[in-house]
């Protein structure tokens, strides 16, 4: 097969990285986008040359105006769009925030109109149907302390 051939067949997602915070009840922390009707996880699009990790805390740290640390990765979701082509996301554990970093989190007003925790009950109603599915594997995986890969927000096995 030609280079240009090989390359052309060569998979170039779109990659995006998050992470997962807490409270001292295990509810989740969901960010309110201005430009989508659905709350998110804070997080965002991996910039060319940055690890997913890096990209995670520069988006926590954009978004929420803090700098948590970052534990390990949670999930790794496949999840191809038929409108903005294939994309890897990654799910990181934020923790628990402690209550001084929660009296710090300042949005930027342009984009996120709130940081609320929700508990894990109220995510399909909350989140879009994937995004639901990724934030509940990443639950799990937390709890059995092993990251999980998923394919549009579902295990392979049950794909």
């Amino acid at each position: 097969m030609a280079e240009n051939e090989q390359e052309q067949r060569m998979a170039t997602p779109r990659m995006a990285a998050g992470a997962l915070f807490f409270d001292d009840q295990n509810q989740v922390l969901l960010v309110k986008p201005s430009y989508k009707p659905k709350w998110e996880i804070p997080g965002g699009y991996i910039e060319r040359g940055e690890s997913p990790m890096a990209a995670c805390r520069r988006e926590v740290e954009e978004e929420l105006g803090i700098t948590p640390g970052i534990g390990p990765l949670l999930v790794v979701d496949w999840a191809p769009s038929e409108a903005e082509g294939d994309k890897v996301l990654y799910v990181f554990d934020g923790g628990q925030l402690a209550p001084d970093e929660l009296f710090e989190i300042k949005l930027p007003p342009d984009e996120l109109l709130a940081a609320k925790f929700h508990p894990a009950d109220d995510l399909d109603e909350l989140l879009i149907p994937r995004l639901a599915r990724r934030v509940k594997a990443a639950i799990t995986a937390r709890s059995q302390s092993h990251p999980q890969y998923l394919e549009h927000g579902n295990s392979p096995a049950s794909a």
